[in-house]
């Protein structure tokens, strides 16, 4: 039967110098266009031209970048969806947040601490050190004005990365929001636009870096 079918098949196409063609199998002439195949006056299927090397590599290309983009898509939808569970008004994403900075400002406030007695510290040093201007200086005075000063410019950069962290996590919910308040209005997820490293992960918003810790080292004694 299928033999039979086969061969009640027609082959139609409009050949490159215009001319209609006609046969029972695939048409050479037309390779480089679709050929119409009908049984008894019907169209059963359209055969697609073939492809050339390069076209072949060019459509596997693009066949690739749209799985891409379908995938990427349906993972925005994802994320969003998820996004919106976790956060589903102002609230509850304000709440997170404060909850992020609480970390970083604790530490922030013991860098604060620390500066202030490395500071304490330093002073009676640099008292001892008035005695001695003009001569020179006691070795063990000297080291620890300089453990002093080193700790005081750890402690500095410790504070520095603080601070660019507490912007990094305001900056993420920021932008979390700005994408949730879309979501909340009525916008499809997915729909919003594809969002960044950072910013797609609310998990990464929601647990920031650790903060660092204040230098502990301290001047010792005289």
């Amino acid at each position: 039967m299928a033999g039979a079918n086969a061969a009640n098949q027609i082959f139609t196409c409009v050949a490159a110098n215009g001319r209609t063609l006609t046969s029972d199998r695939l048409i050479p002439e037309c390779m480089d266009r679709e050929q119409r195949v009908t049984r008894d006056g019907l169209l059963v299927r359209v055969v697609p031209p073939s492809l050339t090397a390069d076209e072949r590599t060019e459509k596997e290309a693009r066949d690739r970048r749209l799985a891409a983009e379908k995938e990427a898509k349906a993972e925005a939808a994802r994320r969003d969806r998820s996004l919106m569970q976790r956060y589903p008004n102002t609230e509850a994403h304000q709440k997170a947040r404060e909850s992020a900075l609480a970390d970083v400002r604790t530490s922030m406030q013991l860098s604060e601490l620390r500066q202030r007695e490395l500071a304490a510290e330093r002073k009676p040093l640099l008292d001892e050190a008035e005695f001695y201007k003009g001569k020179a200086m006691p070795a063990k005075l000297r080291q620890q004005l300089d453990a002093n000063e080193a700790a005081t410019g750890a402690q500095r950069d410790v504070q520095n990365n603080q601070k660019a962290e507490l912007d990094r996590v305001n900056k993420l919910f920021d932008t979390e929001l700005g994408r949730l308040k879309r979501l909340w209005a009525g916008a499809e997820p997915g729909s919003v636009g594809l969002a960044t490293a950072e910013a797609a992960s609310a998990a990464t918003a929601s647990a920031p870096a650790k903060a660092a810790k204040p230098v502990a080292a301290r001047t010792t004694g005289k």
